[in-house]
Parts: C-alpha cells; sequence; structure tokens
C-alpha cells in the first residue's frame, strides 16, 4: 500500500491516487481564500468540490479544514507524497514542509520534462504551439492514420472561424447538476465567511453550473461529446448576446480540479470521430485546446519563470477602473462589453474569444497594468488558477512579455467584434465608427493603441499593414484626444 497521498483541490481525480485504496490527505484553507478577492461562483466551487472528493474517500481520507496548510501539515503527521502542486506559490510551500515527498505533476498530456526534452531539440527557434501540438499528437497518438495526422492535414483552424448563423445555434442545454447538502454547507459558509471579514467575494451567487465530482465531469464530457462536439469547430469563436455557451464544452473547470484527465477527453472526441459521430474538423479543433493550446500554457507557465507574471513590455501601467473590477455591467453602453461583464458576474465565466477579444482587448487598448488584469482574470473565473491566467493574460491577451508567446499583439477594432457576433446591432456605438458621439470604444481604442506604440510594432511583419494605415488616418490625432479624455470611464 502506497504512504498517503496528499490531494490538492485541483488534483481530486482518480489518477491523482497510485491505487485505489491509497490513503489521502486533504485540506480547507481559510487563508487560501483571503489572499485575493474570488468570485463567489469560484469559491463555491472549489469548496465543494474538495469536501465532496472528501466524503467519496471517507475513512480513506484525512480531511482537515483549518487555517492555514501549514497547520493542517503539522496535524497531519507522518510522512507524504504530493503530485507536484500547478503554482510556484503552492510548490514552493510543499518543498519547505518536513516529510512531503514531491513526485512529477499529473493531469497534463505533456509532463515538464517532456516539454524541456522538446524546447530542447527546438534550440534557438521560438516554441511554436503549432510545431508543439503535431509533436503532442505523435507522442500521444490521437488523430493519428500510423505516422499522419487523421484525414492528411493537422490543422482545421481556418475552417473553424466562422461567424455565428443568423438564427443561433439550437443545441441542447449543458447538463445541470443537482446541488446537495454538501453544496448548501458551501453557501451557508461562504455567507458566514462573507459577513466576518474572512473572504472578499465578488460577482453573484447562483445554482452550481460546472462539476463538482468524477461522475458528474463524465457525465459532462458524455454530454457534449455527444451534443455539442459537432457543431464545435465552425463556430468556436463566435460570440452571441443571448447564448454564452454555444457549442463550448464546459469542461475546463472539470479539467481544472482535475476530475477529467485532458488526454481521455481527447480520446473520447476521437471516438466519436472514427464512430461517423462528429466531423474532423471539430474534432481537430477540440483536440488541439487539449493537448495543443492548455499543455502549451501549462508548460510556458514553468518555462518561463515565477518572473514571467511582472513582464511589461508595452509598459502598461493604467489600474484597473472601479467598474471594471466590480463587474458593473449596466454601467457600460458598449453592448458587447456589457454582456461580457454581466456573463462573469452572474457565472464566473464567458468562453475564450469573449476573454481575449472582449475583455482582454479592452484591456490591452487602455493600457491597464497587466498584473492586475491577470489578477482580475484569476479571481473572477470558475477555471482560474495561476498557471492558466499567467501565460493567457500577460502573453496571449495582452502582449506584455513582448512576443515571447504570440508574434503579434491580440488587439482588433469594432470590425472584428461585429464580424464574429450580434452584440453590434443594437449598440448604440458604430463599428465603423472612430470619432465622435456613435464612435466605436473598440474601433477608436484600436487605433489609439497602434498610435502608442507604432514604434514599437512598424518593424512586426504582421503589424506593418496596419500601422502604415495608421499613418494615413487624416482624424488620428483626434482619434488619440478623444480617448485621452475617456480615460477609465466606462465606455
Amino acid at each position: 500500500m502506497s504512504g498517503r497521498r496528499w490531494l490538492f483541490a485541483d488534483q481530486l481525480g482518480p489518477h491523482f491516487l497510485d491505487d485505489p485504496g491509497q490513503p489521502a490527505l486533504l485540506v480547507e484553507s481559510r487563508a487560501a481564500f483571503a489572499r485575493r478577492p474570488v468570485h463567489r461562483r469560484r469559491a463555491h466551487l472549489v469548496l465543494s468540490a474538495l469536501r465532496h472528493r472528501a466524503a467519496e474517500l471517507g475513512d480513506q481520507a484525512l480531511f482537515i479544514q483549518t487555517g492555514t496548510y501549514e497547520q493542517a501539515r503539522a496535524e497531519a503527521g507522518g510522512d507524504l507524497t504530493v503530485c507536484a502542486p500547478t503554482t510556484w506559490a503552492a510548490r514552493r510551500l510543499v518543498a519547505r514542509l518536513p516529510g512531503v515527498t514531491v513526485l512529477p505533476a499529473r493531469g497534463f498530456g505533456t509532463g515538464e520534462e517532456e516539454f524541456a526534452a522538446w524546447a530542447g531539440r527546438r534550440g534557438k527557434r521560438r516554441l511554436l504551439l503549432e510545431d508543439f501540438y503535431r509533436d503532442a499528437r505523435t507522442r500521444l497518438d490521437v488523430l493519428m492514420d500510423g505516422a499522419e495526422p487523421a484525414g492528411g492535414r493537422w490543422n482545421f483552424d481556418g475552417d473553424n472561424r466562422e461567424p455565428p448563423p443568423s438564427g443561433g445555434l439550437t443545441l441542447p442545454a449543458p447538463p445541470a447538476f443537482e446541488e446537495d447538502e454538501i453544496d448548501r454547507q458551501v453557501r451557508r459558509d461562504l455567507d458566514a465567511w462573507q459577513r466576518s471579514g474572512d473572504v472578499r467575494l465578488t460577482g453573484e451567487d447562483g445554482p452550481r453550473e460546472f462539476p463538482v465530482t468524477r461522475a458528474e465531469a463524465l457525465t459532462a464530457l458524455r454530454a457534449f461529446v455527444r451534443d455539442r462536439l459537432p457543431g464545435f469547430g465552425p463556430q468556436q469563436d463566435a460570440m452571441l448576446a443571448g447564448d454564452p455557451v454555444l457549442a463550448h464544452s464546459l469542461l475546463s473547470p472539470a479539467l481544472n480540479h482535475g476530475l477529467l484527465d485532458p488526454v481521455e477527453c481527447a480520446h473520447a472526441a476521437e471516438d466519436a470521430y472514427r464512430a461517423g459521430h462528429a466531423p474532423l474538423a471539430s474534432v481537430e479543433g477540440f483536440v488541439r485546446q487539449l493537448i495543443g493550446w492548455r499543455d502549451y500554457v501549462w508548460n510556458l507557465y514553468w518555462h518561463f519563470g515565477d518572473e514571467y507574471r511582472d513582464r511589461n513590455a508595452l509598459r502598461a501601467r493604467h489600474p484597473v477602473p472601479r467598474w471594471f473590477a466590480e463587474l458593473e455591467a449596466e454601467s457600460v453602453t458598449a453592448r458587447c462589453l456589457s454582456d461580457a461583464l454581466a456573463q462573469v458576474r452572474a457565472h464566473g465565466y464567458a468562453h475564450h474569444i469573449i476573454r481575449l477579444m472582449v475583455l482582454g482587448n479592452y484591456a490591452l487598448q487602455r493600457g491597464w497594468d497587466p498584473r492586475e488584469v491577470t489578477e482580475w482574470f484569476h479571481a473572477n473565473f470558475v477555471d482560474g488558477y495561476d498557471w492558466v491566467m499567467v501565460p493567457n493574460v500577460i502573453g496571449m491577451s495582452q502582449h506584455a512579455d513582448g512576443g515571447l508567446m504570440a508574434t503579434k499583439p491580440y488587439v482588433g477594432g469594432g470590425a472584428y467584434i461585429n464580424r464574429m457576433s450580434d452584440y453590434c446591432a443594437d449598440c448604440a456605438y458604430r463599428p465603423t465608427v472612430r470619432l465622435g458621439e456613435q464612435a466605436c470604444p473598440f474601433t477608436a481604442g484600436y487605433w489609439a493603441f497602434l498610435d502608442r506604440h507604432s514604434a514599437r510594432f512598424a518593424g512586426n511583419a504582421r503589424m506593418a499593414r496596419p500601422v502604415r494605415n495608421l499613418e494615413r488616418l487624416a482624424d488620428r490625432g483626434q482619434v488619440v484626444a478623444q480617448e485621452k479624455e475617456r480615460g477609465s470611464d466606462p465606455p
């Protein structure tokens, strides 16, 4: 029998134990929720998942509810093993505690040693996602026909960028999860903690929308593969005001709690393709998110080092304004941004394009401090672990790393939002207007962003043309002045 395994709240699946009967330690630390504001939905999900796992394990688990992890370690006694935690801070914690043996991390298709070996083979070349993804597909034997990719193509991304259909998507609703006494007690505890000032909660309460057990997670995976995977590919970058889910899987919280393994999810999608139940373009897009992007982000978090979170190549210094920090959707006139904030406030969730091209895009255009933007995303999303948000926000969203992750900043004007959503039709602003009362804040903000950074991006092959277009704008100075006047006011 293996020794006692310490399971963090993102290590709750069976694959974090060496055998089904291995003794376990689970710790609920009140101090962990006091470090920063946290969305009520996220706090509920973490506590519910942890307590459900403790209940499942019964006498097999020592479940300690206390102030700090150090207190729990002292109370637990004996020697412990732990799969390497998912944050720099947690790894420093377990490294300094006595009697804790740290094992390699689990829950990812590509481990840190495998990534280091792949990066070493790259030499001084850029660590491109596409190259990493192809290597992972081959090594893990996912969507492969022998030595070749299924269908003769590695990437169907060009087929998966369609705008939303005019009539929307008619798909079954994601599965609902019935709350039990554990959920009700979590809600009561959060109320008490908030009243006492022990935690600072953001967002709104509501029925639990995401899995907290392995059984629920498998139900969610099966429902997605059956109902939504066939349509996932074409509209994965689309946005609809009346449908925050579209064909997205909603599986990231279950994956990030360790209730699902990404490789098993990739194989489930592949099985649907092989059986003729889902088109290859949709399946490939989903697989790329799992063993491509997710594993890539995980490994870059460690590869770049803990100081990566402090990068600020664009010297963005403005603080995140109060209306954004406090999710005041009603104070925002721009329909896409108002809806995005309302989704986050109500659900602690918005899909990846809303995160990148609405919320992140607006912050990037205004020059908000990337460290503060990262903290905001970390606090307000149900899947917002540190390893997720630091690379995604610092690198992908805010281009604060100067191009280590992405060759160009993900900045765009109202034309992109208009093409990929139904937001602009009923908005007070016009996506083609950059000056005056009807000026779209994303369009005007795009040109003001280029004006601030034109010297930096003039030599960027993917940004040189927009910079040349900026130089031809007759109203360039007026647009920039207009954006300076807007300042931190809600658009």
